[in-house]
């Protein structure tokens, strides 16, 4: 979306591919972009059966990309790395359109893999071992503007948080995480001795859950619990400290100057959201506290040792902005360009006599 933006401003058209059951399929025409979908699913390499009817869904996929593709007469494909990414790649490979890879982990997924030696550029989060040809760039990876241009007092207005108070987040990934969300709740509302703010983003799954048992807790003052923030600006604005998984959002993160206490999902692709949180904490942004280590009282350990030490928190957030590659949407729409550009030049090369 930060990508589609910058496209956007260089007037460029901008359609999405994607599916109905996923968070494009709310937050793509609520932005005002037109949406294809394709039916398919990830992969479960752990169950044949149901990996068999993914790769068959995929299959029929190829199609149906292919028909967006020249209903919307594309010039150019941009792939996000994830399961739709495949049969869109393919049907681009088959049109002979150009495309661009995005990756936001530190490995290649795996339709990435798949993908990477017909992409005009594959523009990388991360640099990655034995990904150093010309093809790879190394980018970041794209931020939402709402999250650079968020304004703190306005965000702490809005959360009733005073200018001169500590405050943590608490966030999963999109859809939350059930172990984080609980630990944070026992350690930070149903016990006592919290003396500062929590904004905690539960996602929509556990938020019920999350909300009963909250309104039922002795110490909920300062405490906001929310289901879902669509680009989490107002909520890194307000913040000194996140508690958090280390997917994709650590470059939200790094985009803010915000230090972090990190728990890795241990079982993320390729472990790559533990290769994440070491990026921040070997630069000294992040505490790396692992999954099966963590409980409401290593929470309120870690995070009251954290706050109350004002020259490692700024260090912390010193290194973390350090860390930050801002403009990495316009270098990746920079390639994009590109790519559409060297496709207009060889056809008008082919036409010639």
């Amino acid at each position: 979306m930060a990508v589609a933006a910058e496209l956007r401003a260089s007037g460029a058209e901008v359609s999405f591919l994607g599916t109905r059951e996923r968070i494009e399929a709310e937050l793509v025409p609520a932005a005002g972009y037109e949406l294809d979908y394709i039916k398919v699913r990830g992969i479960d390499r752990g169950n044949p059966l149901r990996a068999a009817g993914a790769a068959i869904e995929a299959v029929a996929a190829v199609r149906t990309a292919r028909q967006a593709l020249r209903r919307r007469r594309a010039d150019v494909v941009l792939g996000g790395g994830g399961f739709v990414a495949g049969p869109v790649g393919l049907a681009s490979v088959i049109g002979r359109i150009p495309f661009v890879l995005t990756e936001a982990d530190s490995h290649l997924g795996l339709a990435n893999r798949l993908l990477a030696s017909r992409a005009r550029r594959v523009c990388l989060a991360f640099p990655i071992a034995g990904r150093d040809s010309e093809r790879y760039v190394v980018t970041g990876r794209p931020v939402p503007a709402a999250v650079l241009d968020a304004d703190r007092t306005a965000a702490r207005k809005r959360f009733g948080i005073e200018p001169d108070a500590r405050c943590l987040l608490v966030m999963g990934g999109s859809q939350g995480a059930l172990s984080i969300n609980t630990a944070a709740i026992e350690a930070l509302a149903e016990q006592p001795g919290r003396d500062f703010d929590v904004v905690h983003v539960a996602g929509r799954r556990d938020f019920d859950q999350l909300e009963s048992r909250l309104a039922a807790a002795a110490y909920r003052d300062r405490y906001t619990l929310l289901a879902y923030e669509p680009d989490l600006g107002d909520c890194l604005a307000t913040c000194d400290l996140v508690l958090g998984r280390s997917g994709g959002s650590i470059f939200e993160l790094t985009a803010t100057g915000r230090p972090a206490i990190l728990v890795p999902y241990p079982h993320a692709a390729g472990g790559h959201q533990g290769t994440n949180a070491a990026w921040m904490a070997t630069a000294g942004a992040a505490v790396v506290l692992p999954d099966e280590e963590l409980s409401a009282e290593r929470i309120a350990i870690e995070v009251s040792k954290v706050l109350a030490d004002e020259d490692r928190l700024q260090k912390m957030s010193t290194a973390s902005a350090a860390l930050a590659l801002p403009d990495a949407a316009r270098r990746i729409a920079d390639a994009v360009l590109e790519a559409a550009l060297e496709r207009g030049a060889s056809e008008r090369d082919r036409r010639s006599p």
